[in-house]
């Protein structure tokens, strides 16, 4: 059987994981890169201790856990901080997330896999159907991230500023989730990919 697995990006604040949720309440089978790397750096795994021995205990929680906003300011505008982080959680997260990618063949419904940073690449070594990415403009989310993660306007917008630019994403894209609106308009756009990702599904292209 003929299998149709996506790869879902967008930049940080554009929705991608909202849009993620959604396809899942769909059916969709979802691999998330981000959710994988939190797997693959809890105490206890070779990559917590890493980055424990890299970065110090100013980065853990009271309760052993890694704090995921202070480790990204200790790597944020860092490349050689930044650099040592991946090098450290990529191969993990590689693996597992191909594991999860093999486990989606020959499904009856779509995969999804989530890839943030998502590169060129990723397309043939994960084998996907499609890159949809999940778009917005960038003001719109500078004040997600001020509103839903509380980061101040400056250090949101050098998140922002930080990634690759917008245009560059969407040359990516053979689908895109115009992300600009209300929920309810979300809604419409997810509804839409659906339903081409489940036409596909039917004639096996």
């Amino acid at each position: 059987m003929n299998e149709v697995v996506i790869g879902l990006t967008g930049g940080i604040g554009s929705g991608k994981s909202t849009v993620a949720g959604m396809l899942a309440a769909h059916g969709a089978v979802i691999a998330d890169a981000d959710e994988i790397a939190r797997e693959v750096t809890v105490p206890g795994t070779a990559a917590y201790a890493a980055i424990v021995d890299r970065f110090g205990m100013a980065v853990l929680e009271p309760d052993g856990e890694i704090k995921r906003e202070k480790l990204a300011e200790a790597v944020f505008g860092n490349e050689s901080a930044l650099r040592a982080l991946n090098e450290i959680t990529h191969p993990a997260i590689g693996v597992v997330l191909a594991e999860r990618r093999a486990k989606m063949d020959g499904r009856k419904v779509p995969g999804v896999v989530v890839i943030p940073l998502f590169r060129p690449y990723h397309r043939a070594a994960l084998r996907l159907s499609e890159v949809v990415v999940v778009d917005c403009p960038v003001e719109m989310a500078i004040r997600r991230l001020v509103s839903a993660r509380g980061m101040a306007q400056e250090q949101a917008r050098a998140r922002v500023a930080a990634q690759i630019d917008r245009e560059e994403r969407l040359a990516l894209a053979d689908w895109v989730v115009d992300n600009g609106g209300e929920r309810a308009a979300l809604a419409s756009e997810v509804e839409r990919l659906w339903a081409h990702l489940a036409a596909r599904l039917k004639d096996g292209s």
